[in-house]
């Protein structure tokens, strides 16, 4: 795997990924910590997918773990001292990001990849299907959990 072609042609979109999730400097290294994995782990891509489909699932992935990791600090800031963080989210309103990230960081993983394939990126239930190895209908099923927990994290019954 080529990884310095690969980054000069997905940098872009792993960053703007990255930046969907994150601010600016945290999407940066984001970046640089995908195509980190893919030196160390590009023997584990097995071409099922383009490059694309893999890079970006991994960013997913990267972006969602930085999220609940995170909660987890704000939790122990919150318990045993003063914030001294706070990340603004310029465009967005403040109400929608905190929902947001507070459905997030408590879906299971699979459930918060299939709402960020589907809702953010706007890929298809066959498109995640394929990108996933699971069946439309599997996704289908699963974007109805995702909306009743939406449904319930929003207070809704």
């Amino acid at each position: 795997m080529d990884v310095a072609a690969l980054y000069k042609q997905y940098g872009p979109l792993v960053l703007r990924r990255g930046r969907r999730f994150l601010g600016d400097s945290e999407a940066e290294e984001v970046l640089h910590e995908v195509f980190l994995k893919a030196l160390e782990r590009g023997h584990e891509f097995r071409g099922e997918a383009s490059p694309a489909t893999w890079l970006f699932r991994v960013t997913t992935h990267l972006c969602l773990n930085r999220k609940r990791d995170a909660k987890r600090r704000a939790e122990l800031i919150e318990r045993h001292g003063p914030t001294v963080w706070a990340r603004s989210d310029a465009g967005q309103a403040p109400e929608a990001r905190a929902f947001l990230d507070k459905l997030w960081s408590t879906l299971p993983e699979e459930l918060a990849m299939i709402g960020t394939l589907y809702y953010v990126d706007g890929m298809t239930t066959a498109e995640i299907g394929r990108t996933l190895g699971v069946s439309d209908r599997t996704i289908a099923n699963r974007l109805t959990a995702l909306t009743e927990a939406a449904r319930r994290a929003g207070g809704e019954p």
